[in-house]
């Protein structure tokens, strides 16, 4: 996977729309802002893997593209847009190619000390993401938290405890440096907000989401591969302004950002390439020209 500054992103984050009612200088976005930008965002990356996959088998519209994408998605047990950026980011199989990935090593996926029980649960992504942050609010002793993924060149919110609808919205998709998670993911280290309120990192828009949810200092995780690639984030949120942490917290934290990194890059090497052959091989199947050959890509 590439780092999150080098994803391929087609799209900008819309710029909140005017009349909300508010002086011009109020930091506060209306709901239907939210909404629409959420809905646009969301759209977006499985709009572009529609497209892609409406031309690579020549189907019949992005209706059956999306059908394709639906499917795999629930056999595979991944999320819709997770699946629509994977297929974005994925180099397309060898034309007339019966698989996408010949020869694909497989491994387990790698052991979590602080998952309870392991089990089944290692290789489901939201119970290791649930157990992960679980884990860094309990280092962090605080009930405020958050996961973020990296997809199509943001961060997506993912998990969350403890944080208010207004603050999940406003915060659920980020691309821009005007947040300690996106500085931590740029800089690839933890990074901690002592105090939100005159921290300068962020813009009046972020600040205010996050003070409003009663988090007063913020500390931002990366769970990176083996490479240092950030694959995605987890931030805890505090009611008072923070002091910093012991030493003995922050190797606590690293290492688990280290554990989620790996499994994350396990995650989408098995998980996702899975979902992408199953996808690749019912549209290959399905889709075939009149002399009844399979389309390839």
């Amino acid at each position: 996977m590439a780092p999150l500054s080098q994803y391929p992103s087609g799209e900008t984050t819309p710029t909140p729309p005017s009349g909300s009612g508010e002086s011009p200088k109020d930091p506060r976005w209306a709901q239907e802002q939210l909404d629409l930008r959420n809905r646009q965002l969301g759209h977006a990356g499985v709009a572009r893997a529609q497209g892609i996959l409406a031309g690579r088998y020549r189907l019949q519209g992005s209706e059956e593209a999306f059908a394709l994408l639906k499917t795999a998605s629930q056999q595979s047990n991944i999320k819709l847009h997770t699946l629509a950026d994977a297929v974005v980011r994925t180099p397309a199989p060898d034309p007339e190619a019966t698989a996408w990935f010949p020869g694909r090593a497989r491994s387990h996926p790698p052991r979590l000390p602080w998952l309870r029980p392991e089990g089944s649960a290692r290789h489901n992504q939201g119970a290791v993401l649930k157990a992960a942050l679980h884990r860094v609010l309990t280092i962090t002793q605080t009930p405020m938290g958050n996961v973020q993924l990296a997809e199509s060149g943001r961060l997506h919110l993912a998990r969350h405890t403890g944080l208010n609808e207004y603050f999940t919205d406003f915060f659920a998709f980020v691309d821009a440096p005007t947040t300690s998670c996106a500085q931590a993911a740029s800089a690839r280290r933890q990074v901690t907000v002592r105090d939100v309120g005159t921290a300068a990192v962020f813009d009046e828009a972020s600040r205010h989401a996050i003070l409003q949810t009663g988090s007063r200092a913020a500390h931002s995780l990366p769970l990176a591969n083996a490479n240092g690639q950030v694959l995605g984030m987890i931030s805890s949120h505090h009611e008072r302004p923070s002091s910093g942490f012991t030493r003995a917290q922050l190797a606590a934290l690293q290492q688990t950002g280290t554990d989620v990194g790996r499994w994350l890059s396990w995650h989408w090497r098995t998980v996702v390439l899975d979902a992408l052959e199953h996808l690749h091989t019912q549209a290959v199947s399905t889709c075939r020209r009149p002399d009844g050959a399979p389309v390839g890509p």
